[in-house]
């Protein structure tokens, strides 16, 4: 069953004033993320009324496939640098569909 994870991150002020280096950075790590088994696609969006707010939509074939890209980005190989960007914890929501709804 595929699972939709939604990362929800609150970017720095700074992040958000050099928003082509922050662009950049995260378009870099985001091609990992797309290349990696069971990775269905990613898209970001970004809060109309409050820039900071940027939440990763990323799909997935299965529950063990994002649990194994989040084990890699746990690793030195598959460590990203959005962290320097953000303001606080990034919050990660996981889910699946409801059948015949």
């Amino acid at each position: 069953m595929t699972v939709t994870s939604l990362l929800e991150l609150s970017l720095s002020a700074a992040a958000v004033a050099d928003a082509d280096g922050t662009h950049r950075l995260i378009s870099s790590t985001l091609e990992a993320t797309r290349a990696f088994p069971g990775c269905l696609g990613v898209e970001v969006l970004v809060d109309v009324d409050e820039p900071a707010h940027v939440v990763v939509v990323e799909r997935w074939e299965s529950l063990e496939h994002d649990d194994a890209y989040r084990a890699w980005r746990r690793t030195p190989e598959g460590a990203s640098q959005l962290g320097q960007l953000l303001d606080g914890p990034p919050r990660l929501t996981r889910s699946t569909p409801v059948e015949g709804v």
